[in-house]
């Protein structure tokens, strides 16, 4: 399946290297700037940079063969890989305006259009997490069998329930009162 041969003797030579690199990145010692000079020169790797890709390679192979052979692990990805969707699909949702694309043409202004989208993205999910959580406290209280297998399939990363365009009111909460009263499926349906 790969293209590529793995070269221990490359790893051996640099091992040292790799160990002190690793080091660094864990207490911050070194910017990427620095790490991506040492790692590259001139578009092509380094000695150390060439290390790094069959060290890698390695890592890449063990999770192709356990990729192959584990249902379960496939499953897993599979899962992941569908909530990161979701969020990318929720971030699409909430940056409808730009559809989605950085307009600004500085960085600052970049980095403010991303971390606005990263705050409105967290109090969707917060919210939404409030809510799941009262809902299921308050099945648990009414007597429903809310077991842990029924809660792990639930997930915050929902917005058909909110709309996006209209007005908004950014009032101070009654904290008297808590959380806002749930739907009654009568209120629903009539």
């Amino acid at each position: 399946m790969s293209r590529h041969v793995i070269r221990l003797d490359r790893i051996r030579a640099h091992w040292g290297d790799m160990l002190r690199v690793a080091g660094s990145l864990t207490m911050g010692t070194v910017r990427a700037y620095d790490l991506i000079r040492m790692l590259s020169a001139d578009g092509r790797p380094t000695g150390l940079g060439e290390a790094f890709v069959h060290y890698g390679r390695i890592f890449k192979t063990l999770h192709l063969l356990q990729f192959l052979h584990d249902a379960g692990y496939r499953r897993m990805i599979g899962a992941q890989l569908n909530v990161q969707e979701a969020r990318h699909r929720l971030a699409r949702k909430i940056a409808f305006g730009n559809r989605g694309q950085l307009r600004q043409r500085y960085r600052e202004g970049m980095e403010d259009q991303l971390g606005s989208l990263g705050l409105a993205l967290n109090a969707v999910i917060w919210w939404n997490s409030l809510y799941l959580d009262a809902a299921v406290q308050q099945l648990r209280e009414q007597g429903f069998p809310v077991t842990d297998e029924m809660c792990a399939r639930l997930s915050p990363i929902q917005y058909e329930h909110i709309n996006f365009l209209g007005r908004y009111a950014f009032t101070r909460a009654d904290v008297a009162t808590g959380l806002r009263p749930f739907h009654q499926p009568t209120e629903l349906s009539g």
